[in-house]
């Protein structure tokens, strides 16, 4: 089952690299950076790895990932303001500001530079920490990203917002109304099992309340990160699913032409979320590009 494999992922050892506190095992370490608490987890050895999470989930959400790049580097995998169990101040959140988060985790936590990986949200958080803070980032890895929010993906989103708020409960309103958009048919016919595990997983982890939810969402309504692509230096991959229609590889050729270095990967038969839908080939292939850019 999905949800019991994640469990196990996520109980393998880690690592408290904040101040003095350095645990190996079970520990739950929090730094204070850009005035929030901020959460994170280690795994893992070798160079940094720091994986930006999707909107409204928790670090976590990278456990099918994190079990295989471990073995390689040093994983650092954190909770965005508004998710999990980091703070949710109130506020305007912009996915410039969860970039200037992230870099001050990075501080926070004595990462001087790091391998930066994310998906939808965290892709867009990972270009502005990318373009805003170019000597932190040693490589890009934007999966399902996009470089502004177009008035389909707006329309969308906006759905998400009204179900979640009608619903009164963010955890629902995934499983009911994001899920649909991450996975194919396809998957939903032929291991309706493991998308009942993925929908366990959701409901084991720390939702946010639906005011946080409508702050982050908030942030994917105003990413526009079109002007700033051409200041990321890092070399970059870019992943889409072939049958993602929110970010869907409408924004592959913006983002390749915006930003100098690029590798492009489209995975057949996935939606918006190939490191679920197929996470063996997801994981090679990413794999394969985060230790060409190692050393």
């Amino acid at each position: 089952m999905a949800h019991r494999q994640a469990a196990a992922a996520y109980g393998a050892d880690g690592a408290d690299g904040a101040d003095d506190r350095r645990i190996w095992g079970s520990a739950m370490p929090t730094v204070q950076a850009n005035g929030i608490d901020v959460y994170y987890e280690v795994q893992g050895a070798g160079e940094p790895l720091v994986l930006i999470p999707y909107l409204a989930a928790d670090q976590a959400c990278y456990a099918f990932q994190v079990s295989e790049y471990a073995k390689h580097f040093t994983c650092f995998t954190v909770d965005l303001r508004g998710a999990g169990l980091s703070g949710k101040p109130e506020g305007t959140y912009t996915t410039e500001l969860l970039a200037d988060d992230v870099a001050a985790f990075m501080s926070a936590t004595g990462i001087d530079s790091a391998h930066i990986s994310g998906l939808s949200l965290g892709a867009a958080t990972g270009m502005w920490l990318a373009a805003r803070h170019p000597d932190r980032v040693r490589s890009l890895s934007l999966h399902s990203a996009w470089p502004k929010t177009d008035p389909f993906l707006t329309s969308v989103v906006q759905g998400w917002q009204i179900m979640a708020q009608a619903l009164g409960s963010v955890t629902d309103m995934v499983i009911k109304g994001i899920f649909p958009w991450c996975f194919t048919p396809e998957l939903y016919a032929a291991r309706p099992e493991y998308i009942d595990s993925l929908a366990d997983f959701v409901r084991s982890r720390p939702m946010p309340p639906v005011e946080a939810f409508m702050r982050q969402s908030g942030a994917v309504l105003a990413h526009d990160a079109q002007e700033a692509l051409g200041s990321i230096q890092a070399p970059t991959l870019l992943t889409f699913g072939r049958h993602d229609m929110a970010t869907s590889t409408r924004f592959a050729e913006p983002l390749s032409t915006g930003i100098g270095d690029t590798e492009l990967i489209v995975f057949d038969h996935c939606a918006h979320a190939p490191i679920y839908e197929d996470v063996q080939t997801f994981n090679q292939q990413t794999l394969t590009f985060l230790q060409r850019h190692t050393g």
